[in-house]
């Protein structure tokens, strides 16, 4: 991606928040759920005077256009549909708008068997619970570390006799007609290895496969060091898949630290973006929920993240706290660190109702910055 771009203060007021009505619960664990903002903005339409009027007595008053009218004049000048390259693309209309999810936050042991039972079975209590989108944690079947990944890893192009773990994803979406965004596995293809997201649909068919592209290298001193790229090969294509429950976006743990690609999610028209990942106990407490509500509220969208449950005695100590963001960066639900199933609901007419309240598409300045999606240009 080929980026240049300038970020404008501006300020907003909301009003106060109202309860929220989404269902939570596991017999695994306990969930928390947290009020939304007020669904509306109670703010009136200003008018911008353009000319003069006068009434029966001689009293002139000025003639005024509406916002939506100077909005499209500004769009004009500013060159707003320039400001993605190509232009973004509209919304689309899936098959089901309003429907719940299910994040399932996963211990993970060093017994891959017993991971891929285990996941198999929060999935059907999440499908119990009437979640038609469930979503698994990054590294499910593996414990996460560079000694691991390539004892643990599937080829799975190879098919199901090759890849244990995307064979009981496949089979479980397909008997439980939901879709799943099945977390992440180390995955083998010829003599390299990548971290690698895997979407099936209610007819347990592979509709994506996502490798992750931002690889995991970090040096804290004193707190953490980790180097993804040790092991794991960077991916090279950013993911978007239309499935019954919505248009979304697929990035792994780290892709969440870069705006770009989810503003270039944003620009192909996703509903949601899935985050499957494992923060560790330094960045989780201080960026974890911050970024979800970031890359949310910037491209008001929804944002749903998985992580594995915590496990203090591990060599890679995840923070969990798998949690589900709105269009407006309203945490709609989330858990503590230990094994939970979160189920929340999901309704894309908010993601229209913020961007009408805040119309940023309209406003963004195209004379002064870009996205280009490299990709869509290269194919067009």
């Amino acid at each position: 991606m080929r980026l240049g771009f300038l970020f404008l203060p501006s300020t907003l007021s909301s009003s106060s928040s109202s309860s929220s009505s989404v269902v939570v619960g596991s017999s695994i664990s306990r969930s928390i759920v947290r009020p939304a903002p007020s669904l509306l903005l109670h703010r009136p339409f200003h008018f911008i005077p353009n000319r003069t009027t006068s009434n029966s007595n001689g009293f002139q008053f000025p003639a005024r256009t509406t916002l939506a009218a100077s909005a499209s004049s500004m769009a004009s000048s500013f060159k707003t549909e320039q400001a993605r390259v190509p232009p973004a693309l509209q919304l689309p209309s899936p098959s089901i708008t309003k429907f719940k999810i299910g994040l399932c936050q996963l211990a993970v042991t060093a017994d891959k068997e017993r991971n891929i039972v285990h996941a198999r079975a929060a999935i059907e209590e999440a499908a119990e619970k009437g979640a038609k989108l469930v979503v698994l944690p990054e590294i499910w079947n593996s414990p996460y570390s560079n000694d691991s990944f390539p004892i643990y890893a599937e080829d799975i192009d190879a098919g199901p006799d090759a890849s244990s773990s995307t064979a009981m994803l496949s089979e479980v979406a397909r008997l439980l007609k939901i879709t799943i965004v099945g977390g992440s596995i180390p995955e083998r293809c010829g003599d390299k290895l990548y971290n690698t997201c895997c979407v099936f649909d209610a007819d347990g068919k592979l509709k994506a496969k996502h490798r992750k592209i931002h690889l995991f290298d970090i040096d804290i001193p004193g707190k953490i060091t980790f180097k993804e790229s040790q092991t794991l090969t960077a991916g090279e294509t950013p993911t978007v898949v239309d499935t019954e429950v919505g248009r979304i976006g697929i990035g792994i743990c780290y892709d969440i630290r870069f705006q770009e690609l989810a503003m270039l999610y944003a620009a192909r028209g996703a509903h949601l973006i899935c985050y499957p990942g494992a923060f560790n106990m330094t960045t989780g407490p201080l960026h974890w929920e911050l970024l979800q509500r970031a890359r949310a509220v910037d491209n008001q969208l929804y944002v749903a993240t998985c992580a594995p449950a915590r496990d203090a005695g591990g060599g890679y100590v995840a923070w969990g706290h798998s949690t589900l963001i709105g269009p407006f960066g309203e945490v709609l639900a989330t858990t503590e660190h230990d094994e939970a199933i979160v189920i929340s609901e999901i309704d894309y007419s908010q993601i229209e109702l913020r961007r009408t309240n805040l119309p940023l598409e309209k406003q963004r300045r195209g004379d002064l910055y870009q996205l280009v999606d490299v990709q869509r240009s290269s194919s067009q």
